[in-house]
């Protein structure tokens, strides 16, 4: 019967032929619709077949009080037939669906698994839909659209020019009246839709008619005696618009109110601009009550949940992610900033609103994620600078709720774990996302991430000794949280996060960092630690970790003065320390007992704030360079006033520490002849001497009272050009300023200067025209002029820096082949052996690299000795029996110095090497396992194809090592040493070590599956990377352009 009622319809709405032949296309259309009107009542009168179908229809007919039998207007009558049909087919479908469902299931044994399950009857096929959805269209376009009230939907007009052949059709004087007309069309159009099949095809294509008349139904003012429907009907249109916005998908709910809304030069009180629909550009003005109304069905769907999303779907879909699709995403984000006039407070507004922003930034889909993120950021950043009060309440302080519980957990409080990985890395994220890729500071923000910031370091540092997708964003939130700030803040925080300062805001004491499973990180409990010693190292190696991490971070900032005014901040701090030191050494005589007691109690204290500024200085001299710690002539300026004013200090005292010393002179000098560097440019601006007037006072007062004579000279002549502008210029400026430059290559060379002073190695001249004396002077000693016996003399000497400084002049006159080195080649040996075995550092560093050099010069017999003294121990006879094994292990790091130095030479050199090395794993102390592993790596990365015959005795000790070896750190120098052998080798893998790669490989799996040590895990899944990457070339290399010669028979 289902076929029956379509092809009903059909009929009803099939064109004419002969229609074309009429006068206009109205009369043509009015003409259609009478005569399929007439042929449908005359063939459910004749066709048997269509009997069913009349039946059906007269029940309608007969339950329908709204049809209209006597009306006049051929367009009403066709349009009342379509209804009739349009219900005839939703009883049928109602009631055939209904037996459906009741039929009970066919049995069991007559299903197979292929089966496909019984289609319902309300399936309909393409044409059946093609044909009930030209129904509908006659419906809406006939009985809805006409009789819309002028800027109420789109006119029909606009649409096509069917709509308006379709305008002047109507008769709206004819009965019934517009009104009950527009009443009837709009509750068939509903009645229908309550079946799902036909839903979809009424809410599809006619859901903004629809929504149109019912608004207009129900809300359209009339004066009392014009009302065209009743109050209960009123009231019905009312909640069925309600139920019809609730049911339908919001994003298209959203799009039809926009369009109701009207025309782009209204917007509605909610504030959503009518801009944001291309279909709107063609609108006309809506009435003032469907403005206010569309308004506040708008503001309504944004404050339920989900509400923001489906505004921004409903605005954004479709877009290109042009310049448009950036401007409409401002301009949602103005809308959620904005509280509508229907919200009954603010507070509770942005309390709906806030959480469904913070969800934007979480939408992984990749066509909509980035407008999504775009449109949430910019509204986070709108609500800081217009409501900041409950940005900070419903937005900042729920984003950041995970770094702040880092700060505050409590091991009473909280579980084995306090921060879980996956909130930890959504709150980095969405912290990346809103300050970093928003790149709008403003104060609240950056007071807001500045509470966080430690907690921030504090997980870079570790992501910065673990693998962790954390370490791109943490590192790049605190680089803007520096850039961006003002110069005052980042300096203090900077002082926090280097330990000058009291650490707050940072990681609870009973918690600390662990990687997570998904390479993210979590907040656990912190284990006790039983051993003061292991713990105190643990603090000490932590501090120092923060600290090259922190230099990391400044090196980044390439661009910024930020670390060259950190690194005058903490030389300005040295300097007050001096003169503090030197008040306090004028008061001792008049402060009371109470004050020695206070000043006793604080002095460990100030005694290590002191050490940590100079570990600080320390690391930037160490990883900054010097461009990036000075890059501007002020912060030179700078540099140099405290500089002097710390020499100025020293002078107030009578015999201060540092008159005397040749380090504090020679600094000082080189220090001044950076300052002459400056004076010497071709051209110096007003401003440069400006900038350098405030070093006049102390270069006055260091050249009247300094006692060197070269730092007076040099004082006195730098305070003259600057003092004149450049119009005084001695003559010799230019020489201390090459002077300075010629030593550069030797200090980076060496870790310690000869005293010699800056710029007096030749008598120097200056003439002024103001009419000055003339002085000579004679700097320091020259390492070359001295005899050679003098420093093997002085290699013995008990004072630590003067022996320190022997052996490095010693190892530079072995690497420039000096005649008196060679010759006396054992004794320099000897002098370099026993001061190995020094327990100051500075010494047995410098005899370390002095072997090295001896090493490299003459390979033959020096690492014969080396090989027998790590083999057994110090050979020399006053040797310190007890403190052998730390003697073998400074011969260890020579020998490793020495294989880096080979080169070319290592296969022809480093065959006794690899034996020694061998024999060492099986030493019986760890630590010589140990370091026999490390220089085995070294040097076997370094033996190309050499290392072939050596393969299998060499995977043989290592998978052996791996597998059976009780001490984690021997197992993990096995297992870098593998990781160093694939990375020497690289793509002669496959040739060298063909034969074992295969046990070296099972072998690292093994340490991945079953090692306990985690480090040593690491090192193994960095050898199967690099051994990944190997393979990987192997099997796909490279495409080549060559070009061949083939000569053919």
């Amino acid at each position: 019967m289902t076929s029956a009622i379509l092809s009903a319809i059909n009929i009803l709405t099939k064109p004419l032929g002969e229609a074309s032949a009429l006068a206009s296309q109205q009369e043509a259309l009015h003409a259609a619709l009478g005569a399929n009107r007439a042929l449908l009542l005359e063939r459910l009168q004749s066709d048997s077949s269509l009997q069913p179908v009349r039946s059906l229809r007269e029940e309608v007919k007969a339950a329908a009080g709204w049809f209209c039998s006597d009306t006049q207007d051929v367009t009403w009558s066709f349009v009342q037939e379509c209804l009739l049909l349009l219900l005839t087919l939703t009883r049928h479908l109602t009631d055939e669906l209904k037996r459906f469902q009741e039929a009970p299931p066919p049995p069991g044994n007559l299903r197979t698994p292929e089966m496909a399950p019984p289609l319902p009857p309300d399936v309909l096929s393409v044409s059946q839909q093609k044909t009930l959805g030209a129904a509908l269209q006659f419906v809406v376009s006939l009985g809805l659209c006409p009789y819309l009230a002028a800027g109420v939907g789109v006119p029909l007009g606009r649409r096509s020019a069917f709509g308006s052949v379709v305008e002047k059709l109507i008769r709206r004087e004819a009965s019934p009246p517009a009104g009950r007309r527009l009443l009837t069309t709009t509750r068939v159009l509903l009645q229908a839709a309550e079946l799902a099949t036909l839903a979809t095809l009424v809410f599809t294509r006619h859901l903004g008619d629809v929504m149109a008349a019912l608004c207009q139904l129900g809300y359209e003012p009339h004066r009392e005696e014009d009302r065209p429907l009743r109050p209960d009907e009123c009231r019905s249109c009312k909640e069925a618009l309600r139920n019809l916005l609730g049911k339908v998908y919001q994003p298209i709910v959203i799009k039809e109110l926009l369009i109701l809304q009207g025309g782009p030069k209204q917007s509605g009180p909610s504030g959503i601009p009518v801009g944001s629909s291309s279909s709107r550009a063609a609108l006309g003005s809506a009435p003032a009550w469907l403005r206010r109304l569309c308004g506040q069905l708008l503001s309504e769907r944004l404050m339920q949940p989900n509400g923001v999303q489906a505004v921004v779907r409903a605005i954004l879909e479709g877009g290109t992610g042009g310049d448009s699709d950036w401007r409409k995403c401002d301009a949602v984000a103005r809308i959620l900033v904005a509280c509508p006039q229907q919200s009954a407070s603010a507070d509770g507004y942005f309390r709906l609103v806030c959480p469904q922003v913070l969800e934007l930034l979480h939408i992984r889909d990749k066509l909509t994620a980035l407008q999504f993120q775009r449109v949430a950021t910019r509204a986070a950043l709108l609500m800081v600078q217009e409501r900041p009060g409950f940005a900070q309440q419903y937005l900042l302080g729920p984003l950041l709720a995970p770094l702040r519980r880092c700060i505050t957990a409590s091991a009473e409080e909280q579980s084995q774990v306090a921060v879980e990985e996956s909130e930890l890395t959504r709150c980095l994220e969405d912290v990346y996302k809103v300050w970093v890729v928003g790149n709008s500071p403003s104060a609240a923000l950056l007071a807001a991430l500045e509470e966080v910031v430690p907690v921030v370091f504090t997980l870079f540092c570790f992501t910065k000794q673990n693998v962790s997708h954390l370490r791109g964003p943490c590192q790049e939130i605190l680089l803007w949280f520096l850039s961006h700030s003002e110069t005052s803040a980042s300096l203090s925080s900077l002082r926090q996060l280097s330990g000058l300062r009291e650490r707050r805001n940072d990681v609870a004491a009973e918690f600390q960092f662990a990687a997570g499973g998904g390479g993210g990180v979590r907040l656990h409990c912190r284990q006790t630690c039983s051993d003061e010693d292991e713990e105190l190292y643990e603090k000490l190696s932590g501090e120092q970790w923060r600290l090259e991490c922190l230099m990391q971070l400044l090196a980044q900032l390439k661009d910024s003065d930020l670390p060259g005014d950190f690194f005058l901040d903490l030389l300005q701090e040295l300097t007050s320390w001096a003169a503090d030191e030197e008040t306090e050494g004028d008061d001792e005589l008049d402060v009371t007992l109470l004050e020695v007691e206070r000043q006793l109690l604080g002095g460990a204290e100030r005694r290590a704030g002191r050490l940590t500024l100079l570990q600080v200085l320390a690391v930037m001299v160490e990883c900054l360079q010097h461009d990036q710690l000075l890059r501007r002539t002020s912060q030179v300026v700078d540099f140099m006033a405290s500089l002097l004013q710390r020499a100025c200090v020293g002078l107030a005292a009578a015999a201060g520490p540092s008159v005397g010393n040749p380090v504090e002179s020679q600094t000082l000098s080189m220090g001044m002849g950076l300052v002459a560097t400056l004076l010497s440019a071709p051209q110096v601006s007003a401003e440069d001497y400006s900038c350098m007037s405030r070093l006049l006072p102390p270069l006055e007062a260091l050249s009247q009272r300094h006692p060197n004579a070269v730092v007076q000279e040099l004082a006195s002549n730098l305070r003259a050009v600057i003092a004149t502008r450049g119009a005084c210029r001695p003559d010799d400026l230019a020489g201390a300023a090459a002077a300075r430059g010629s030593r550069e290559p030797e200090s980076k060379g060496n870790n310690r200067q000869t005293p010699a002073s800056t710029g007096s190695s030749s008598p120097q001249q200056q003439h002024c025209p103001t009419g000055g004396g003339e002085r000579t002077s004679a700097g320091g000693p020259d390492p070359n002029d001295k005899p050679f016996s003098d420093w093997l003399l002085e290699a013995c000497d008990p004072d630590v820096p003067t022996r320190a400084f022997a052996l490095r002049v010693l190892t530079q006159r072995v690497r420039r082949r000096d005649q008196e080195a060679v010759q006396a080649q054992e004794k320099v040996l000897t002098l370099f052996l026993e001061n190995l075995e020094h327990e100051d550092a500075f010494v047995y560093l410098s005899a370390i690299q002095g072997l090295a050099v001896l090493a490299d010069s003459y390979p033959g017999r020096i690492l014969q000795r080396l090989l027998k003294d790590f083999q057994h121990g110090p050979s020399l006879p006053s040797s310190n029996k007890e403190r052998s094994l730390e003697t073998r292990l400074k011969v260890g790091e020579v020998l490793m110095r020495a294989s880096r130095a080979m080169g070319e030479l290592t296969p022809h050199l480093g065959r006794p090497l690899v034996s020694v090395f061998l024999r060492g794993t099986r030493d019986s102390d760890q630590s010589v396992r140990a370091s026999s592993l490390s220089n085995l790596g070294e040097l076997c990365q370094r033996l190309d194809y050499s290392l072939g015959p050596l393969a299998q005795e060499l995977s043989s000790c290592l998978t052996a090592l791996i597998k059976t070896e009780r001490e984690a750190e021997v197992r993990r120098a096995a297992v870098h040493v593998v990781a160093q052998l694939l990375r020497g080798l690289s793509d002669k893998t496959t040739q060298v070590l063909q034969d074992v790669l295969l046990d070296l490989y099972r072998a690292l799996k093994w340490v991945v599956r079953s090692d306990p040590d985690e480090v040593a895990v690491l090192h193994a899944q960095l050898a199967l990377e690099e051994l990944d990457d190997v393979m990987r070339r192997f099997i796909f290399p490279g495409q080549k352009l060559e070009k061949k010669i083939v000569v053919l028979p």
